[in-house]
């Protein structure tokens, strides 16, 4: 027994087969970000060599330009609707069926994208693009979500970083393939776009193999038998009877929530907050300026001295400290916590975004200038692999309960694929205006940025290292408080289940529940007493309690961003 509870808690081999069939799909994003831009000039040579042989005219600067921005934007477009998808497929098909779905549609990009040199077509690579931005948007809805749902609570944020992971070493093998010495030829461009097979291919092939997410069987089918046998072949162990007890209580507590729409979850008050944390934290992962740092990484390589083809090597150097930096984060993710490391990574872009500036803007009265620039560009992508970079993807899946995740997931997702098209229209037309002075000042929003996002962080953020979704969830079913003797009290909430009490210092949360619906109980923390003692703290041995309905627990946690039950009451309900 002691061996089934230590591997119900920590990695088994199926949990890592079914991390790794997920997460391929979030290196297919990573992949189809990066291979773009290495082959840049040779592919707006085929483009202009097209358009020359079917109209036997030149194409204009201007025209080709256009064109070029749409072949790449058109892979953010294609993300937006996959990812406002992305909800809705994972109800409806389940997130492992989604996921085995939206491999048909990166097989079709794939295959658009790498036959448009055989058929000479400039409509193939455009709309391969878009079938592949659509798979890779529905990609980033689907894989945090599943990969949160299977994880046990002491591992999901490590879990939820592998998501991240997948994206950096995407983007890597990306830049590393599409140097000129290996496939970022005239010649090996439609292979270079055509890797894209392998990942669907690998996962069409894995993931029929991994189990359906247990949350989804049990608290959106119903199916109590094969949530059990799903969570035993993840933990590879029999006593799943916490997980399972866990997610009824969350059942219990969601049921008015089930299926909840994005226009539903948008006008919801309870779940606003974590709506808008949600939607602030991809925002600081696409306005952080790290997009900043791949379209002037190169440059800033050249004037510290670097040949070019040096610098496009040492590119290569920031994919590699990214993917090192997101591996250090995962084993950081559930020790030091998503707020604390958020903030960490927030706080030393900020800091080091003013110096990088100061370093660009002088660097050519000083020779030292031009390699801290260089120094100061790593350390930049250092603090983003820890915070930005792994955070947002997962705390959107963990802020909500299964009724409204994947709606939530919908809407975050968008966010962040209309953010990248943003920024990836912005960046050309600002370098057009100006290259010399946006290269140098290129870093100043995004210093303004980081402030905001820093400070939201500190504020509005909770923790949710170690907390069940129920926890979580917990945390925003508070109402505006009124003050009475220096004391705030919550008004009770439209269902009537919880009245919360915090003092002004913000030390002391009460939630009421009902006796079997509280988590506490069934692991025995739950002690009796009537309503007029005072609350009895959990080392109290507790006298037998009858399982009925009349009873009422209250759950006192110590503060806004540890929950700590460490007293209870019960008391009659008459």
């Amino acid at each position: 027994m002691a061996d089934d509870t230590t591997n119900a808690r920590g990695l088994t081999c199926m949990l890592v087969f079914a991390i790794f069939s997920a997460v391929l799909g979030m290196f297919q994003f990573g992949y189809n970000t990066g291979v773009i831009n290495a082959p840049q000039k040779i592919l707006e040579d085929f483009i202009a060599n097209v358009y020359k042989t079917r109209t036997s005219k030149y194409m204009t600067e201007e025209m080709l330009a256009l064109l070029w921005s749409v072949t790449v934007s058109v892979f953010a477009v294609g993300g937006m609707i996959g990812g406002i998808s992305g909800g809705a497929i994972a109800n409806y098909c389940g997130r492992k069926c989604g996921l085995l779905l939206n491999n048909a549609i990166a097989i079709l990009g794939a295959t658009l994208m790498s036959s448009s040199q055989l058929f000479r077509s400039i409509e193939c690579l455009v709309m391969g693009r878009f079938f592949i931005g659509l798979s890779c948007g529905l990609n980033t809805a689907l894989v945090p979500m599943y990969l949160s749902e299977i994880a046990p609570m002491t591992l999901r944020g490590a879990l939820g970083t592998v998501s991240q992971l997948g994206v950096t070493i995407g983007l890597l093998l990306s830049q590393i393939l599409g140097l000129p010495i290996i496939l970022g030829t005239r010649d090996g461009w439609p292979f270079l776009l055509g890797v894209a097979f392998i990942p669907a291919i690998l996962q069409l092939l894995l993931l029929p193999l991994c189990p359906e997410s247990p949350r989804y069987l049990l608290i959106s089918k119903g199916r109590i038998t094969e949530a059990r046998y799903a969570l035993q072949r993840l933990r590879c162990s029999s006593d799943v009877e916490d997980d399972i007890e866990e997610m009824r209580i969350e059942d219990r507590a969601q049921q008015q929530e089930a299926r909840i729409t994005m226009l539903q979850l948008i006008t919801n008050r309870s779940l606003q907050t974590p709506l808008i944390i949600g939607i602030i934290m991809q925002l600081s992962q696409q306005l952080s300026g790290i997009n900043a740092i791949f379209y002037y990484s190169t440059n800033i390589f050249t004037s510290a001295g670097l040949s070019e083809e040096q610098a496009k090597y040492s590119t290569i150097g920031v994919g590699v400290v990214m993917v090192a930096m997101t591996l250090v984060s995962i084993m950081l993710m559930d020790r030091t916590g998503r707020r604390t490391l958020h903030l960490y990574g927030l706080g030393g872009m900020f800091i080091t975004s003013m110096f990088l500036t100061i370093f660009l803007l002088f660097g050519f009265l000083y020779k030292w200038m031009s390699y801290m620039s260089v120094f100061s560009t790593l350390v930049y992508v250092v603090f983003f692999a820890i915070g930005p970079g792994s955070i947002p993807w997962m705390i959107t899946a963990e802020l909500f309960s299964q009724g409204p995740r994947p709606a939530a997931m919908s809407i975050a997702v968008l966010v962040n694929w209309f953010t990248n098209f943003m920024v990836g229209l912005a960046f050309p037309l600002m370098t057009a205006y100006n290259e010399n002075a946006i290269e140098k000042y290129s870093f100043l929003p995004f210093t303004i940025f980081l402030a905001i996002f820093w400070i939201f962080t500190y504020w509005k953020v909770p923790e949710t290292k170690n907390r069940t979704f129920e926890e979580i969830s917990a945390l925003f079913r508070k109402d505006d408080f009124i003050t009475i003797d220096d004391v705030q009290y919550s008004h009770k909430s439209s269902s009537g289940d919880m009245f919360s009490h915090k003092s002004s210092s913000g030390d002391m949360i009460f939630d009421d529940k009902t006796l079997e619906s509280c988590y506490l109980h069934h692991h025995h923390h739950c002690h009796y007493g009537d309503s007029s003692d005072a609350i009895i703290p959990h080392t109290t041995p507790p006298p037998p309690i009858a399982h009925t309905s009349r009873k009422k627990v209250t759950v006192a946690a110590l503060n806004d961003h540890e929950f700590t039950p460490n007293h209870v009451i019960i008391e009659d309900q008459l």
